[in-house]
């Protein structure tokens, strides 16, 4: 898959962001950090959430109206946390090996991974403010 184009949350310039690399995505414009959001499947799932800072995955399902629904504060979450979180979203339906390999038995499912190991999950649906609870808990403000 190719890069995906983001635009700058402070001067608007769009931005390749890649799907895998080292360091974090950044404005070549301002240097503000950019929101990191891939789409990952079955042949590139532990080389998409290989990564500096904490990673969230989305396992998630277009059949799962959970699913769906969360899926703009999953978005806003990784806004928010631009520089600090590196979102990765999984469609089950798509990548059942995915889901099967991380224990994920229903969806929607959040998984925190850091440096590759899960440390933190949450199955069913989040609200966006316990969504942003839930990922700082797990020690983004003070790491990344």
């Amino acid at each position: 898959m190719a890069d995906d184009a983001v635009p700058c949350p402070l001067c608007g310039a769009k931005n390749r962001v890649p799907r895998s690399a080292p360091g974090l995505p950044r404005c070549g414009s301002c240097e503000t950090a950019l929101p990191w959001i891939v789409e990952a499947g079955e042949t590139d799932f532990d080389e998409v959430t290989t990564s500096s800072i904490l990673v969230l995955v989305d396992l998630w399902a277009p059949w799962c109206s959970p699913s769906v629904t969360m899926a703009p504060s999953v978005v806003r979450a990784a806004a928010d946390l631009a520089g600090r979180v590196k979102v990765v979203t999984v469609d089950v339906s798509e990548a059942p090996g995915v889901a099967a390999k991380l224990g994920v038995r229903s969806v929607p499912a959040l998984l925190l991974l850091r440096d590759g190991q899960v440390v933190d999950r949450h199955i069913g649906g989040v609200p966006g403010e316990r969504l942003d609870g839930w990922i700082r808990q797990a020690g983004v403000a003070t790491r990344g």
